[in-house]
């Protein structure tokens, strides 16, 4: 190989092998080994590195495509949650207005139990008072007839006892009634 690319370097470089010239001159020799060069790189590169960087590539772009739908699906998921959270929302809010309006009609029932017993229970101690009322007027109306005819009896003895004319005895019972009204 060595011999062929001498050759080569003689056959385009017209027998000089000095290096003298611009960097601007055309090297016909030059140019031949670097195309060679280069199209034995590309071969070198499609069998070695060719296969392996279309595959990451194409590995990549799988790996993108499966985390777009990853996420188109996870964003989906989201919205359902979304959706099924602002339901659950509703529903509570719903029940929360259930459970307050049971509260307050429980509340007016309870009031209403409330007031009822407690006119019941005013009505039972005015009626009970009433009875003790009339039980101690009874028992004062006892009292006082036994009074009078205690009174009476008395008044009647008194009577009896001075045998007097009817003049002295309606004197006497004034008397005594006068007395009663001063005690």
């Amino acid at each position: 190989m060595k011999t062929l690319s001498y050759f080569l370097i003689l056959a385009f470089s017209g027998g000089e092998h000095a290096g003298g010239g611009s960097p601007l001159d055309v090297n016909p020799g030059l140019i031949l080994w670097t195309v060679v060069t280069f199209i034995f790189l590309l071969l070198i590169l499609k069998k070695l590195a060719w296969k392996p960087i279309l595959k990451s590539l194409n590995d990549r772009e799988n790996l993108i495509k499966e985390s777009l739908e990853k996420a188109e699906v996870a964003r989906k998921e989201a919205e359902k949650l979304i959706a099924e959270n602002k339901l659950n929302m509703q529903k509570s809010e719903e029940e929360a207005q259930k459970i307050i309006e049971q509260s307050r009609e429980l509340a007016e029932k309870l009031k209403m139990q409330i007031l009822e017993d407690s006119k019941k229970t005013a009505n039972k101690m005015l009626e009970d008072a009433k009875a003790e009322i009339e039980r101690k007027n009874a028992e004062a109306f006892n009292k006082l007839k036994e009074q009078v005819a205690d009174i009476a009896i008395t008044a009647a003895e008194k009577i009896l006892k001075e045998n007097l004319d009817k003049a002295k005895q309606i004197n006497i019972v004034d008397k005594y009634l006068n007395e009663i009204n001063k005690n």
